[in-house]
């Protein structure tokens, strides 16, 4: 029996933490013990984590239904008895104390709705505060790799460099300075995978325009990682595709 072919429409979770996996080894394999593969491994664990929030997410909060259901009932039998224990005028004398009947009903039934739409809605602010949180986390995961390449400068290997006291310690070869590159950029990309699950799975306004942050911040933050390999290519460097 032939297995059915993997869509391409969507991202695959499980495929995004399975190319994770391969990055930590390489990074690991190549630069052990580097800061850059301790933050690899963190993203690892948040890719894993990621996965079962959205499952968790996704599936209905029915203890938070049922209690907003009752919630909402007794709301609607309260205001009900109260209406029915009313005792008005038989009559309504002039326009005045007619506006003042319309106007205490109106404001009921308004204060009725939003305490119906606040709880209805409950159960997606809960959603969206929790995936704000986790792609808080991926926002951060992503200028930590940020940090880890600002002092990875090609210009390095220049001729007229000079270093001072202060100057960061640079111990790579420009081959191994440009896998290191290569990683950062990988694991930006992979960063901005993660965050696009969320965006896969939920329709929510506030956490599509979340996750396109992140796309946005993984984008540009690759982008200046690229330029320093595009000035180490110009040394026609060698390439491992390890």
């Amino acid at each position: 029996m032939l297995e059915p072919a993997p869509s391409y429409r969507r991202i695959d979770a499980e495929a995004v933490v399975r190319t994770i996996e391969t990055l930590e080894r390489r990074v690991a394999d190549r630069f052990p013990a580097s800061g850059l593969s301790r933050v690899v491994a963190e993203l690892l664990a948040v890719g894993t984590e990621t996965a079962a929030r959205i499952a968790v997410l996704a599936r209905p909060n029915l203890p938070l239904r049922a209690g907003v259901a009752v919630l909402i009932a007794t709301l609607a039998l309260l205001v009900g008895a109260a209406i029915a224990s009313l005792r008005g005028p038989s009559e309504v004398e002039g326009f005045a104390q007619l506006v003042q009947v319309v106007e205490s009903a109106v404001n009921d039934i308004v204060f009725l709705g939003i305490a119906i739409l606040f709880l209805v809605t409950l159960e997606g602010r809960i959603r969206r505060r929790r995936a704000l949180r986790a792609l808080h986390e991926l926002r951060s995961l992503a200028h930590v790799v940020d940090m880890h390449q600002l002092t990875k400068d090609p210009e390095q290997f220049s001729t007229a460099r000079r270093d001072t006291a202060s100057s960061p310690a640079r111990t790579f070869s420009p081959y191994e300075l440009a896998r290191y590159l290569d990683y950062c950029s990988e694991t930006l990309s992979l960063t901005g995978k993660l965050a696009a699950l969320w965006a896969q799975r939920f329709d929510d306004p506030v956490i599509l325009s979340a996750v396109n942050e992140v796309e946005v911040l993984t984008t540009g933050l690759g982008a200046k990682v690229w330029q320093k390999l595009t000035i180490l290519d110009a040394d026609a460097r060698p390439r491992d595709v390890s």
